[in-house]
């Protein structure tokens, strides 16, 4: 039996040991390049959440928070233990959260030297002095090669993610997918940071050259990783961030990019740090040169590029920026009826943060003909332990209290639904989030949506003006007002679950 313990190997020495056991190949890039098998994403309805006496009034229990008694966990955690015990482990120690006032020192240990190698990039790595000193507040412990037996251990599959608030521990087991972890510690900080009056966030941050800082929520597809990585702003983060008194900082030490048609033109920046050090994972590579394809959605569209921030040109390390002066709520419409860009109230940007809405695109998965309305509270749902209004209110409070502008900028269809109208221009898109963070938005004149009662600027510099009112941009204005209201009654449908939230919010969504 193997025992060896491995603490806190440095990238290369990951590297040469994963190797050694067969667990990946190197792509031509340097990268190293796994296959996650049967899970190549998130396992939703594999997640719990231990029903514990200290969390169980808190927690938004349902289809996303899941509970599992004590019981069960703890005997997983005993078996998982038992199962570790025999094989060689990695440990990883370190921290999520750049803010020194609000970090979590965190422990990892892995079953797989490659996923010792993802955390590793993926969290903030300890300088020798913190590492003397660490003291890990949250553990993961992560056995891939460990299964579940549902009937015996109260899961859903073999595959498990087990949150313990009390322990403080995360079990993994089941499932070779990376990301489990990643957004493991990011479901931990949303319940414990806005207890500390930090406001968590499923953002992406940069900030200017005078220090202007700019959020940007979007679901998948809205443009978020495109759109924050500016050549004349710098990276925060691409992903997750918590706002203290402090100002906005980043909860991780690197990223976690979809790659699925990366190309070097359009994201030169994400192309270059895919190098030694790095992690792919689902990618397809060319057997012979071992170039990465990265249009080869084979294994799955959910590929994906882990590497550290620091191999982005520019970024900010630590990352951490001061209180945002604007923050960008992007949506893909694929109805092709909200403005390209909007200003909101406070009140309409908690009623769009607790919509959370993106739009699906017809062809892109088996049986979905036209476009449909997908909503996910806060940009976040799946992550979300505590009750949606918790994050809303602190988003209000801080609107409040740093006069930030909040702009709800649509990246997608334009003169008609998809399949009729066409994309906005992306060039037109950059110079609207342009206008919004240099501030020369705001000295438009601005009309209310008659539908979605948006504020809608009548100019915006490198932009035509028709393309700013949506409504101009159809053939048919008949045809666009049955859209819009068509949407509009989507929102109102999607609301109805909030019925705590404030009347003046409610009133502030879409009239149908």
């Amino acid at each position: 039996m193997n025992e060896q313990v491995h603490n806190n190997l440095s990238v290369s020495e990951l590297v040469e040991i994963a190797l050694a056991r067969n667990e990946g190949v190197l792509a031509s890039s340097g990268a190293f390049t796994v296959h996650t098998g049967k899970y190549t994403g998130r396992s939703p309805l594999d997640k719990f959440i231990v029903d514990e006496p200290s969390v169980h009034e808190h927690i938004a229990w349902g289809q996303v928070n899941r509970p599992i008694s004590a019981e069960y966990f703890e005997k997983l955690h005993q078996e998982v233990k038992q199962y570790l015990e025999s094989r060689e482990r990695f440990i990883f120690d370190g921290f999520a959260g750049a803010d020194e006032k609000y970090r979590l020192p965190i422990r990892v240990i892995n079953e797989f030297a490659w996923q010792n190698l993802f955390v590793h990039q993926l969290f903030i790595r300890p300088t020798e002095a913190e590492l003397e000193q660490h003291e890990p507040q949250f553990t993961i412990i992560a056995a891939p090669g460990f299964k579940a037996d549902p009937a015996n251990d109260g899961t859903h599959s073999e595959a498990f993610i087990i949150c313990s608030f009390e322990k403080r521990i995360i079990l993994i087991g089941g499932t070779h997918y990376a990301g489990e972890m990643k957004k493991s510690i990011f479901s931990v900080l949303n319940y414990f940071l806005p207890f500390r009056k930090v406001f968590p966030m499923h953002c992406s941050a940069n900030k200017g050259q005078d220090g202007d800082v700019a959020l940007f929520f979007g679901l998948s597809g809205t443009g978020k990783t495109t759109l924050s990585a500016d050549p004349e702003r710098y990276l925060i983060g691409d992903d997750e961030h918590g706002w203290s008194e402090n100002g906005v900082f980043n909860f991780e030490g690197g990223c976690y990019a979809k790659c699925i048609n990366l190309s070097q033109e359009k994201e030169p920046q994400i192309w270059q740090a895919i190098q030694h050090g790095s992690v792919l994972e689902n990618v397809v590579l060319d057997q012979e040169s071992l170039e990465a394809d990265y249009a080869d959605g084979s294994l799955t569209e959910n590929t994906r590029a882990a590497y550290p921030i620091d191999y982005i040109d520019g970024a900010v390390i630590p990352g951490v920026g001061g209180h945002p002066k604007v923050i960008i709520f992007l949506t893909a419409d694929a109805f092709g009826v909200l403005p390209p860009i909007s200003k909101l109230t406070k009140e309409q940007a908690m009623y769009h943060f607790l919509s959370g809405y993106t739009s699906k695109l017809a062809g892109t998965e088996r049986g979905i003909t036209e476009p449909q309305a997908t909503f996910s509270t806060c940009f976040g749902a799946p992550f979300l332990p505590l009750q949606p209004s918790v994050y809303a209110q602190m988003l209000g409070e801080k609107i409040d209290t740093y006069k930030t502008n909040v702009y709800l900028v649509n990246t997608g269809w334009s003169g008609g639904p998809y399949g009729v109208g066409k994309r906005i221009n992306l060039p037109y898109t950059r110079a609207m989030i342009t206008a919004a963070l240099n501030g020369s938005i705001e000295n438009a004149a601005f009309s209310e949506h008659p539908t979605f009662g948006v504020f809608v600027p009548d100019q915006v510099a490198g932009v035509p003006d028709e393309v700013l009112d949506p409504r101009s941009t159809w053939v048919n204005k008949e045809e666009y007002d049955s859209y819009a209201q068509d949407l509009a009654a989507r929102f109102q449908r999607n609301f109805e679950q909030f019925s705590q939230v404030d009347e003046n919010i409610r009133a502030a969504g879409p009239k149908a």
